[in-house]
């Protein structure tokens, strides 16, 4: 279900000062490294709280960072069994994910934005494009199909594929980036770039993380 491409592949994702340690899904008992997975920590109360940065306190159980292992994980009492535990998990843990997911990504993409990393707005996205290879580009869920195309052509000729993170709309991003609305983005190379594509190869896995791409374009291949 992934959508990420060849030039950002698992070895890209994670940030180089992150030990890729490995831990096993209670959806499927696969052994993973961390940036496949999503740690769901267990409260004292017996509630499930997912922990996107693996840092709160506790037990927790590892599930793979995909809505139908964790939908499975949780209605067939795999985390439960995990944890060695009865525990309350949410009937909407998945779009709890997903939601945090989205959050995480948009602050990271604020960072990228006051780092100097990431130019908003359809001429500097196109200038960006030009000047150098990008790691992502950022188009709104909401942004007009034709002012994409243009810059869906101007990247391809320049660069062949670049990854594209079209789930977001346009106040969303402007939230996120300190402006009014913002439709189109383009975010460098650097820390800030990996961290979101840590983000975004999890959040691929519990939506389609560019809706808006042109009926003809492929599927990225993670492989």
């Amino acid at each position: 279900m992934a959508l990420i491409s060849k030039t950002a592949g698992r070895g890209a994702l994670a940030d180089a000062s992150t030990k890729l340690r490995a831990r096993r899904c209670a959806a499927s008992g696969e052994v993973k490294p961390e940036t496949a997975l999503v740690r769901l920590a267990l409260a004292p109360d017996g509630g499930v709280i997912p922990d996107l940065t693996a840092k709160l306190p506790g037990r927790g159980v590892w599930v793979s960072a995909d809505r139908a292992a964790v939908d499975k994980a949780a209605k067939k009492g795999l985390i439960a069994r995990a944890a060695g535990r009865a525990v309350a998990v949410p009937t909407d843990l998945a779009d709890r994910i997903e939601a945090l997911l989205r959050a995480r990504a948009l602050s990271v993409l604020g960072l990228a934005r006051r780092a100097g990393g990431l130019a908003a707005g359809f001429d500097a996205a196109r200038l960006a494009l030009k000047a150098a290879r990008p790691a992502w580009r950022i188009e709104a869920s909401d942004a007009a199909a034709d002012g994409r195309g243009k810059l869906d052509r101007l990247a391809r000729a320049a660069w062949g594929e670049v990854p594209v993170a079209g789930c977001f709309d346009s106040t969303a991003l402007g939230a996120a980036l300190g402006r009014e609305n913002v439709m189109h983005a383009v975010l460098a190379q650097g820390p800030q770039a990996r961290a979101f594509a840590t983000v975004m190869e999890k959040l691929s896995g519990f939506t389609d993380i560019d809706p808006g791409r042109p009926k003809t374009q492929e599927r990225l291949n993670p492989q």
